[in-house]
């Protein structure tokens, strides 16, 4: 539950939906700082569902009630803020901006219906957001833009909307136009281009509506008129541009009518500006919403098959069809336990219902594929942490259950008797290492079970334990998103520290010896005895180990020839200069002697160690690296720059092209070091402006440079 102050507190009954034409799920999307939380939390106030609207720094916000959001003074999480409004319940979804933070908004745009862009007239918008956009607009997502913070000294309406114009492109146009008050700077109220009334906010919210100035009416006729032929553009009634541009006067219904259609198809994007401080152009937003937004029933259901893999008939947005839900997100709150939001997108979810859990296999992210079943006991509306108990979810709706203790994001939540799974949305791989530690053994079994939760409620957070490096890593988006993992594991009792995560390199002979080795020993009446003669010779890259026996006159006896093996299988993968594994190498076992007595495994397998270090002291042994292939996406101005920075990272390019996504960007392929990789990410969106991305997959080991093996030998003789 929350914890803020009570005027934070919901003042209004948890709202519900009986039919999901009476639902709106929307999305709110735009770069950190554009003002999302703050307009969300001004529409709660305004529709009178808190008392009032806060802001991350006090740590009121409903949507940002997390501590991590508090301290980074950022949303961090995804949030859901349900409000009614004429009858119409909107599901309002709140994402955070910042690109560590990508795997929540991929979380909000599963669970909505349409986008609501949010852009700050005063600082624009960033790369991500563009190509969010598009993104957007190859899934058919209807949008629409709000340009907020209307009340900042910078804030230019004209040309932000001259900005979405230019990069978001045809079809985005102004509904309203600010209207200053009598200092000539402040917003004041709106024009409405379509209504042609003009919208008080002189005495606050709600507005007066009242006729235009005269003043007013060259501006409105302008800019209404391309309104219209935008509009009339998207029309089905093909008569409605001869009839405009022959003079006739299209009604307004028509032109309100046609708009809504033209919205929900997700080809045309109204703009709306707004003021989360003032309260300007919030009704005009919420009537936006309410009738121009589809409905769940308008939007299609991602595909469906059984948990075997077996495709289903398409499944509509039916209360009374199967049921299968989806868990868009899962948290742990520190009073009630694991809360997950959940989506319904078929059915009807009830309280005390068994249920049926499936989720999609993940092993490399630590939790792989299962199947449970469980009863869900109590259904919540959820307002940020806030949770109020409902007696049902429907189809197209958004609720929230507690404790389940199988629910991880991205799984399917059906029936009992018919377990059904949805097909997983696309989730960013997360590519900043961060190496922890914890201080303690209870440290260490505590950061065990936080980070199970943590990796199940966050697909963008993997865990790997690298056997060769002994080293915990975390994957993370960012290093943001590593401060809040961190934070959240610190608050959970674990102290630990952070180290740089090590790479795993190999060694490999590049030249053949001969080694030689002797285990004797005689110690308390018992003995050891073991001697082995052994040839060495590199094989060619990714050939593995082989070993043969080519003892004569049985000189080492046959039950101690694997011993031999084994020993030297131990060496190699304990490392022979730098303490990394040994790989492609042939071992000939070729002499050795053996005590009747004195002879045992243990000791045949010391010789085989003993017998390759010999070896190595008198050959020649190389250090190898992982190189990576990666796939670099920047924008066009920014290539040069990145070439310049991977010959700076040892790294080849293989070749250029445009981006097959479109716009004006550019794929650039290279091979890497994945040593020159371990902070690639945060250097790459310092150099692109956030605009940068990229992907990464193992190539091959190849001998590093001599002076950079010589200085990792010294690093490790240092260590040890």
């Amino acid at each position: 539950m929350a914890r803020g102050s009570q005027e934070k507190l919901p003042t209004t009954p948890a709202p519900t939906a009986e039919d999901p034409a009476g639902v709106r799920n929307i999305v709110l999307v735009g770069h950190a700082g554009s003002g999302k939380t703050t307009l969300v939390e001004a529409v709660l106030a305004a529709t009178g569902t808190i008392g009032r609207a806060g802001s991350v720094t006090e740590g009121t916000t409903v949507c940002d009630h997390d501590p991590a959001a508090i301290k980074q003074q950022r949303s961090v999480s995804l949030a859901c803020a349900p409000i009614t409004y004429n009858g119409i319940k909107i599901n309002l979804l709140d994402t955070p901006g910042y690109a560590d933070f990508t795997g929540e908004l991929r979380a909000g745009l599963r669970a909505a219906d349409a986008a609501l862009f949010v852009v700050s007239a005063a600082d624009g918008m960033d790369a991500a957001t563009v190509a969010l956009w598009q993104e957007c607009a190859d899934a058919g997502t209807p949008r629409a833009v709000a340009i907020a913070r209307l009340d900042h000294p910078r804030a230019d309406f004209d040309e932000a909307v001259a900005l979405c114009q230019r990069v978001f492109g045809d079809g985005v146009q102004p509904l309203y136009l600010p209207m200053h008050g009598d200092d000539g700077e402040s917003i004041a109220g709106l024009i409405g281009l379509i209504t042609q009334r003009v919208y008080d906010y002189s005495n606050g919210y709600p507005p007066t509506v009242k006729d235009p100035d005269a003043e007013h009416l060259p501006i409105i006729e302008e800019s209404r008129n391309e309104l219209i032929e935008a509009i009339i553009a998207e029309s089905e009634d093909e008569t409605l541009m001869d009839r405009y541009l022959a003079g006739e006067n299209i009604e307004q219904a028509v032109l309100i009518e046609d708009l809504e259609k033209a919205v929900a198809r997700g080809h045309f994007y109204p703009v709306v500006p707004v003021c989360a401080g003032t309260g300007v152009g919030l009704d005009a937003l919420l009537e936006l919403m309410v009738g121009a937004f589809p409905t769940p029933l308008e939007h299609p259901l991602p595909p469906v098959s059984t948990v075997d893999g077996k495709p289903i008939e398409p499944l509509t947005c039916d209360p009374s069809g199967p049921l299968v839900a989806e868990v868009v997100k899962t948290t742990i709150d520190p009073y009630v336990g694991r809360v997950s939001l959940v989506r319904v997108f078929s059915g009807t979810l009830r309280p005390d219902t068994p249920v049926h859990i499936s989720g999609h296999g993940l092993e490399e992210r630590g939790h792989p594929d299962h199947d449970a079943d469980e009863r869900v006991s109590h259904i919540y509306s959820p307002l940020g942490a806030t949770l109020r108990e409902v007696n049902v979810c429907i189809a197209g709706d958004i609720c929230a259950i507690t404790k389940s203790t199988a629910a991880e994001t991205g799984d399917t939540i059906s029936s009992k008797d018919k377990p059904l799974l949805m097909a997983p949305w696309k989730m960013p791989e997360p590519l900043l290492p961060v190496a922890v530690v914890p201080k303690t053994r209870s440290d260490e079994d505590a950061l065990a079970k936080n980070l199970a939760k943590l990796v199940a409620g966050d697909p963008t957070l993997r865990l790997e334990r690298n056997p060769e490096t002994h080293q915990l890593v975390l994957w993370c988006m960012g290093e943001a998103h590593a401060d809040v993992v961190l934070d959240r594991l610190r608050a959970g009792g674990v102290e630990l520290t952070t180290e740089p995560a090590k790479v795993p390199f190999r060694e490999a002979f590049t030249t053949g010896g001969k080694g030689h080795g002797r285990h004797v020993k005689q110690s308390g009446g018992h003995g050891q005895y073991a001697v082995c003669d052994i040839e060495v010779e590199p094989l060619p890259r990714g050939s593995g180990f082989e070993f043969l026996d080519k003892v004569v006159g049985g000189a080492v006896p046959h039950n101690y020839i694997p011993s031999v093996e084994k020993g030297v299988r131990a060496q190699m993968e304990r490392g022979l200069i730098s303490g990394n594994k040994v790989v492609d190498l042939r071992v000939t076992l070729v002499d050795g002697k053996a005590h009747s007595v004195d002879s045992s495994d243990a000791a045949f397998q010391t010789a085989g160690q003993l017998a390759l270090k010999d070896a190595a002291e008198k050959a020649q042994i190389a250090l190898l690296e992982p190189i990576d292939e990666i796939v670099i996406t920047v924008p066009d101005g920014s290539v040069g720059a990145v070439m310049s920075d991977l010959s700076g990272r040892r790294g080849r390019v293989l070749g250029t092209e445009a981006d097959p996504a479109g716009g004006e960007k550019t794929q650039v392929r290279a091979e890497v070091p994945a040593a020159e990789l371990l902070r690639y990410l945060v250097d790459l969106r310092s150099m692109t402006a956030g605009a940068g991305t990229f992907t990464r997959a193992f190539a091959r080991y190849e001998p590093m440079p001599q002076h950079l093996a010589d200085q990792i030998r010294k690093e490790m003789a240092a260590s040890h």
